[in-house]
């Protein structure tokens, strides 16, 4: 008999979203065979992606650029508003929640962001920095109560507390990024958004700022939403990885299994390219063929265009995911009739 999952922390269903191109009336008229029409065009950056998180579990979203995965990560963090679908976060749905009711959510749910440089504000000492989230979501510390929680966070992530009077231009890129850790568990989150947090970094740096997330995970029993292109990041860090092409996800699986049996032909692709000091690994796949523009998504699978498995059924028919033996979900007609060969 199976033991039913718990309930996700976070759950997508069916989410869209769409970038209006054309605004206002001539911007949409077109003159088409001697005839006026009127034609909206929209970039598609998410299109249909479901996806779950359990409570402590690190969930992984990669891709090439452009591939949506950012845009995700700013549904669910409430920076923008989803054209189709929803969010749900323990139980409840919030992608319909006004400001004033997402509120109390920013505690539980809070977002670091890709660049370092950009995320703090210059204006403002650490002390500052860190200090106004805890102002705002507990109104009722005192000025030794605040102090204490800025320590004790600076302390967390290996930032000297003496610094706090310091601005964010006195600090290298790697000791930012530590700060703006230190921001989002400030307010003791259990839900952290991690945007690309350490492609602006220098390799050296990467490792202790992924080292200090995971130390933060296992002691703080957070949940993460991470968002890299890096898989051999992903590798050491997640515990399951959603594999994003155009906006639809490709395949689902728990981070082991993907890395040792991965079944999409983009992920294959993918995972080739992963530098590897074994000489096991297939040489590296080398795609074919011209990436669809969002603006203009084609029927059927939007990787039919790459792929060297593609048959008449990937260009008319969109694939529906799977769940394959081992527990993975993959959207792609060559898995599911089972014609995957290995790729040249």
């Amino acid at each position: 008999m199976s033991t039913a999952l718990p309930r996700p922390l976070l759950d997508i269903r069916n989410l869209e979203k769409r970038f209006d191109l054309d605004h206002g009336l001539l911007e949409t008229v077109k003159l088409r065979g001697g005839k006026l029409t009127r034609e909206m065009r929209s970039v598609h950056a998410v299109n249909n992606v479901s996806l779950s998180a359990q409570k402590g579990e690190a969930l992984c979203v990669v891709g090439e650029s452009g591939c949506g995965k950012s845009t995700v990560a700013r549904l669910v963090a409430g920076l923008l508003e989803p054209t189709h679908g929803e969010i749900h976060y323990d139980g409840s749905r919030i992608d319909n929640l006004s400001r004033g009711a997402m509120a109390p959510l920013r505690k539980k749910i809070q977002m670091i962001f890709q660049n370092p440089y950009a995320s703090l504000n210059p204006r403002m000492t650490i002390q500052q920095t860190l200090e106004e989230p805890v102002r705002f979501h507990n109104p009722g510390y005192s000025k030794g109560e605040m102090q204490d929680r800025v320590v004790e966070v600076m302390r967390s992530v290996g930032v000297d507390p003496a610094w706090s009077k310091r601005y964010p231009h006195e600090f290298s890129g790697g000791q930012r990024q530590r700060i703006a850790i230190a921001r989002a568990l400030t307010v003791d989150p259990e839900f952290i958004i991690a945007d690309e947090p350490i492609s602006a970094l220098d390799v050296s740096i990467q490792a202790q700022v992924l080292n200090l997330m995971l130390e933060a995970k296992e002691s703080r029993g957070l949940t993460y939403l991470f968002i890299t292109h890096d898989l051999s990041v992903v590798e050491h860090f997640g515990t399951r990885v959603a594999v994003l092409y155009l906006g639809s996800v490709c395949e689902v699986a728990e981070t082991r299994t993907l890395f040792e049996n991965p079944k999409h032909p983009y992920t294959r692709a993918l995972l080739s390219a992963v530098p590897q000091l074994k000489d096991d690994r297939p040489n590296h796949i080398r795609l074919k063929g011209e990436i669809p523009t969002p603006i203009n998504l084609p029927p059927g699978c939007p990787f039919q265009s790459r792929c060297p498995m593609a048959n008449a059924r990937c260009s008319e028919e969109k694939p529906m995911a799977q769940k394959q033996p081992d527990g993975s979900l993959v959207s792609c007609h060559a898995v599911e009739e089972d014609r995957i060969t290995e790729i040249a």
